[in-house]
């Protein structure tokens, strides 16, 4: 089944870990907003256990490349909230393709981070979202991507410093 929703996670979303345990829809809309929860609150330990423990999870964004494992996905979301960035982003406006055992959240984030230089910046990120349950529901894939050039290269520097 393929429905578009709109989810609103943002910086308003809510730690259901527990409940992204539970199979089927709920718990894979309750590990969809837990990650956001994690984003947005800077929550290295919550985000990086809703993702997969496997070395061919993979991470494809504008500031890490193609990253695979776990640990990588730690690594780079370390140095993102090590950073006076300060990302904030809503994810909604998604198709959700809903299919036994997974789910595919494929929409937008909006929202702003903190340039050292310029102050808060608009940031809208193209993203796509892969889920997988086996006893929970954790994350095995993630595509993000900026389509304005010259945007994508003030977030990649602010991103390094």
């Amino acid at each position: 089944m393929i429905e578009l929703v709109d989810y609103g996670f943002g910086p308003g979303a809510r730690l259901r870990a527990d409940e992204a345990r539970l199979p089927g829809r709920e718990g894979a809309l309750a590990a969809l907003e837990t990650f956001y929860y994690a984003l947005n609150g800077k929550d290295l330990e919550t985000l990086v256990a809703g993702w997969a423990d496997d070395p061919l999870v993979q991470l494809n964004n504008p500031i890490g490349g193609i990253l695979r494992s776990r640990e990588a996905v730690r690594s780079l979301y370390e140095r993102v909230f090590a950073g006076s960035l300060d990302v904030q982003v809503t994810f909604g406006d998604a198709a959700t393709y809903w299919m036994d055992g997974s789910v595919v959240f494929a929409g937008r984030e909006v929202g702003t981070y903190q340039h050292p230089a310029l102050g808060e910046q608009p940031l809208r990120i193209r993203t796509t979202r892969i889920f997988a349950y086996d006893g929970a529901w954790q994350q095995v894939h993630h595509h993000g991507s900026i389509d304005d050039a010259e945007v994508l290269a003030a977030y990649q520097q602010a991103v390094r410093g």
